[in-house]
């Protein structure tokens, strides 16, 4: 099912900007339907890829040898380190949001229900995905913050001039600088009214600042800029957010804005598409977050079969309990791994058209829009939940009980064996032929 709207055109991560003069055209992954002070110091020839692809390294602990190293590819998949340019949600994060009116139109709805849009549902959909390792703590404010010109005044659309966007970012920050202490919060959500005749829902984005913008002695590096309509798209927030920790976009988008978007990753992982039944984060994107490490991550290497019992990514570790084994990895080249995780209808996958055991490719040196992450279609030629799957040929692509796989090019193996009655799923492992990689 193509849940896209046609004809949009380019390649570039979705509802990402970086800007920096000449701003890069923009991208929207479509829903199933079409979404019709103090003083303070810009620098917004700002935006850029550059100043944010690579960062500064943090330690990110010993990964081991599955872990695949960072790379300067946008967001990068590589976990070896952690891109310190981003916030790590491995605290507690708190975010302000600022809701924006125009002088050309009076608002229809109120701040109060703009902020339920979005929360608590986004918290609750990190809480859940982290284990409760990571709380986003939302701080709304109660009132509109006017803007000094018309809406229609930033021409607001979806591949957005650089100018346009700096002006309103400008203007933004300067507006709510008298009631908003931006030292006290880690992300910032500028919410412009929906109902203002300026504004396009296709132009809610991650605007990456390669020089921030300073206010109350702090500097700004990114803003999710929302211009949803309300209610808004399912998801939309978490998948923006997503991009605030670092997170590439895993969805394809056609070089003519026609065809299938989500051939890459279907339903599996809220970055490939907000609509997607089984939206929680890969088990990689989560050792790369911090929420998963070693001691949930199975390394399979060298050949011989290996049993492995993994947990369902989604599922809330028990009561009292830690977290049992969450990922297997085949180190498949030196850019790249087979991952290997348990998806079941459960917490945030609550709504998945298939469980079994979900088979993966990652590849650290592909950049956001570019297919870091594929999905290993195991029952090719065939397909599912045709009127709910953004893309049903690989809503059932997790093997099932009793059947296995061997992964094109890697000479893996993979071999669902059985699933308890508590829910793991027991799998056996064959590792790759000693060619597949000889640094292993």
């Amino acid at each position: 099912m193509n849940t896209h709207k046609v004809g949009e055109v380019s390649r570039i991560p979705e509802r990402e900007v970086h800007v920096r003069g000449q701003q890069p055209p923009g991208g929207v992954h479509r829903a199933r339907r079409l979404r019709s002070g103090a003083a303070v110091a810009t620098s917004l020839g700002a935006l850029a890829a550059a100043g944010l692809f690579a960062g500064p390294a943090v330690a990110a602990g010993a990964a081991g040898p599955c872990a695949l190293p960072r790379t300067a590819a946008h967001h990068s998949l590589g976990l070896d380190s952690w891109n310190s340019a981003y916030p790590r949600p491995t605290r507690a994060l708190d975010a302000v949001m600022i809701f924006l009116s125009f002088p050309d139109s009076v608002p229809m709805t109120a701040p109060v229900e703009l902020a339920a849009d979005h929360f608590p549902v986004t918290s609750e959909f990190f809480e859940r995905a982290s284990y409760g390792r990571f709380r986003l703590r939302v701080h709304p404010q109660r009132g509109w913050t006017r803007m000094p010109r018309p809406s229609v005044a930033y021409a607001i659309q979806r591949d957005w001039s650089s100018e346009h966007r700096a002006a309103y970012l400008r203007d933004a920050i300067k507006a709510a600088d008298d009631t908003v202490d931006f030292s006290r919060y880690d992300l910032v959500y500028l919410v412009a009214d929906p109902d203002a005749p300026g504004v396009d829902s296709d132009a809610t984005k991650v605007v990456n600042l390669e020089q921030p913008l300073e206010a109350d002695g702090t500097d700004i590096k990114r803003v999710v800029t929302v211009f949803e309509r309300h209610p808004p798209d399912h998801n939309v927030l978490a998948h923006e957010t997503g991009h605030v920790f670092d997170l590439p976009d895993l969805y394809h988008r056609p070089t003519d804005g026609k065809g299938d978007w989500d051939t890459y990753v279907g339903d599996w992982d809220v970055m490939g598409s907000q609509f997607g039944l089984a939206p929680d984060l890969f088990a990689w994107h989560k050792w790369k977050l911090g929420w998963l490490d070693r001691a949930q991550v199975v390394c399979v290497r060298g050949p011989g079969t290996r049993a492995i019992g993994l947990e369902p990514v989604a599922a809330a570790p028990v009561a009292g309990g830690t977290l049992g084994t969450r990922l297997a990895v085949v180190r498949t080249s030196g850019d790249s791994v087979l991952a290997i995780e348990a998806r079941s209808a459960t917490g945030n996958d609550r709504d998945t058209c298939a469980e079994g055991v979900l088979l993966y490719r990652v590849r650290n040196e592909a950049a956001s829009g570019d297919g870091p992450v594929q999905v290993v279609d195991t029952h090719p030629g065939t397909s599912a939940c045709q009127e709910r799957s953004v893309y049903p040929p690989l809503a059932d692509a997790p093997l099932r009980e009793g059947e296995s796989y061997t992964v094109p090019d890697t000479g893996v193996r993979v071999e669902v064996a059985d699933r308890s009655a508590s829910g793991v799923w027991t799998v056996r492992v064959t590792g790759p032929r000693p060619e597949a990689h000889a640094d292993r």
